[in-house]
């Protein structure tokens, strides 16, 4: 979960950057379309979509498995380092892809629109008119304050992250977290299942707090303040 999140945060953070400079162009509606593609995909679907058109496809096009649509290994796999790390690789490629794609398209939109109102701003006017290179201004000046409203709603969205990866783990048949819950769900299980709210509702309490704490990083006038 934390390499899809990690990948999501970095899609949504190129698109809406892409789409705030080139603002109201071709490449801007574009990414908006595919955004709200991602966007209106249900997560149980858009898994179930690449299971049987990307990796099936794809290994048989390629004559071998290359993309792996069940568990976290292949049991009894023999081999070296690098076969071990190919086949983890393997495994982890849908399940990532499926989360990233499911959370960067909202989270590119406030990436946009924070970006957007900030180089309307003006200290980023006079930083332009200064002579600053437009890099400079975009990266050190612009890019630092529109970072906050993509800072929180990745820590608002934290639980809906969860409650995806739930819905990947039970599709990709994977042991975690997910399974887990969902074993003691079917059992009846209530210590497991409190044991699971507990451990993910501390998990949502931390991630709330970090923005908290880079708020002044990412704008001195909060630091200040």
């Amino acid at each position: 979960m934390s390499l899809a999140l990690l990948l999501a945060i970095v899609l949504a953070l190129a698109v809406g950057v892409v789409s705030a400079v080139r603002q109201y162009g071709v490449t801007d509606h574009l990414l908006t379309l595919i955004s709200v593609v991602f966007l209106s995909l249900p997560v149980f679907w858009f898994a179930v979509l690449l299971k049987n058109y990307l990796a099936v496809d794809l290994n048989n096009a390629l004559g071998r498995r290359l993309l792996s649509t069940t568990g976290q290994s292949t049991p009894n796999l023999t081999g070296g380092l690098w076969t071990h790390v190919g086949d983890t690789l393997g495994h982890l490629v849908l399940p990532v892809l499926v989360l990233a794609l499911s959370m960067y398209p909202s989270w590119s939109r406030f990436q946009r629109t924070a970006l957007v109102e900030v180089l309307d701003s003006d200290y980023v006017r006079l930083a332009r008119a200064k002579g600053l290179p437009r890099r400079r201004v975009l990266l050190h000046h612009a890019l630092r304050t529109a970072l906050i409203p993509l800072t929180t709603i990745v820590a608002i969205d934290f639980a809906a992250v969860i409650s995806g990866a739930v819905i990947v783990e039970k599709i990709f048949a994977w042991q975690g977290m997910g399974t887990m819950l969902l074993d003691g769900i079917a059992s009846r299980d209530v210590y497991v299942v409190l044991a699971w709210l507990l451990a993910a509702a501390t998990a949502v309490v931390v991630i709330n707090l970090i923005p908290d704490l880079l708020y002044g990083v990412l704008d001195p006038r909060i630091r200040r303040a």
